[in-house]
């Protein structure tokens, strides 16, 4: 892939930018098969090297009338990465425009040296059938009002589904806050994958390469289809795509998550599928199953980069459950849970390439009791 920003030392974010995309899938194999051990390796999942990424999320500095989108130099002033090419086709269309909103709207760039501004980010991000949600991320409520009446034209430039503020008042590395005002009527996103309309929220988790997360769903639904098991537990589902892609007749499906916004939106989802057979559950996943009175056959676990912890990996060793589908994004956290059930042996293992140019890896795991 070329790209300018790398090339001029403006952005060196895709640190292995100058490595042969073979190589690094092959050295990113090597990476979690030293980590795993001795496991029975698929294929690899590749990933387009440009033209992949769903979501940007692009600091905003310079000054209203000139406004730069993109990351913060050392000295933190504005770098500008409109033309960023890991972003979709779509992505990469909307940000001239969405810079130019910004001095519409006269929304004054947030200062990181100055302490001082309004607009500290936009994130936007595209579904795929093009339609786009756009956060912008303020300080206060100030530009609000210009924001309402300047969106109707914004809306007809480009196709936004959802347009909401987020406020975060704090000079702090938080990007976004806990308020969240909306601006259309709409307040999820449809994101089609593999013919699921999975609904995401403002707050919502969703893997940023949305070709590799469906390839993703469909292997661990393989995996699933093939040990049959009656009863699945989804933890940690976020707004379902693991337990909506596993779902079939004659199987009990239940989903767990933390964030009740992902858990209304997965049941949505659901009954839209007429999906009756499953249920979603608020709630922390290591404390539902440390309460539950009995296991499912299988559990699909797909934890932040801390992995599933010793509690709830001792949890599964106790369980009697026979089947895991482990989805990791850190293979080092993965190799610590690992250890800790013993009894669960992997039998199949995936990587999956999330994140072309960097040494992210994605690995999806099938363990089974012995």
């Amino acid at each position: 892939m070329d790209c300018g920003y790398f090339t001029s030392g403006a952005c060196r974010s895709c640190r292995w930018l100058e490595m042969a995309y073979a190589d690094q899938l092959a050295q990113k194999q090597r990476r979690v098969a030293d980590a795993l051990g001795d496991v029975r390796w698929q294929e690899p999942v590749s990933s387009p090297e440009a033209g992949f990424r769903n979501k940007a999320k692009m600091v905003v500095a310079g000054s209203a009338e000139a406004p730069t989108l993109g990351i913060l130099s050392h000295d933190g002033l504005g770098v500008d990465l409109l033309a960023c090419p890991l972003h979709t086709p779509g992505l990469q269309a909307s940000l001239p425009a969405l810079s130019r909103f910004v001095t519409t709207a006269r929304m004054t760039p947030y200062s990181v040296p100055e302490r001082r501004g309004e607009l500290k980010h936009v994130i936007v991000t595209e579904a795929p059938s093009g339609e786009l949600m756009v956060r912008w991320v303020l300080r206060s409520t100030e530009a609000l009002s210009r924001l309402r009446k300047h969106l109707p034209a914004l809306l007809e430039e480009l196709p936004v589904a959802v347009a909401s503020v987020n406020v975060q008042p704090e000079h702090k590395a938080v990007i976004e806050g806990p308020e969240e005002i909306f601006l259309t009527s709409r307040e999820a996103l449809t994101m089609e994958v593999n013919g699921i309309g999975l609904r995401l929220r403002p707050h919502s988790f969703f893997q940023t390469n949305t070709a590799v997360a469906a390839a993703l769903y469909r292997h661990a639904r393989d995996l699933v289809s093939a040990v049959s098991p009656s009863s699945v537990w989804d933890l940690y589902c976020g707004v379902g795509g693991f337990g909506l892609h596993v779902a079939a007749p004659g199987r009990a499906v239940l989903g767990v998550e933390a964030s009740e916004q992902a858990i209304e939106a997965a049941a949505s989802t659901a009954a839209e599928l007429e999906l009756p057979g499953t249920r979603w559950v608020a709630g922390d996943a290591t404390a539902y199953a440390l309460s539950a009175g009995s296991a499912p056959d299988l559990v699909v676990v797909n934890p932040p980069r801390r992995g599933i912890g010793s509690a709830l990996a001792g949890w599964l060793e106790q369980s009697g459950v026979e089947h895991v589908v482990y989805s990791s994004c850190n293979v080092d956290t993965l190799a610590r849970d690992l250890g800790d059930m013993p009894s669960l042996r992997p039998v199949s293992a995936r990587l999956l390439d999330m994140f072309p140019n960097t040494d992210h890896h994605e690995v999806l795991l099938l363990l089974e009791r012995r």
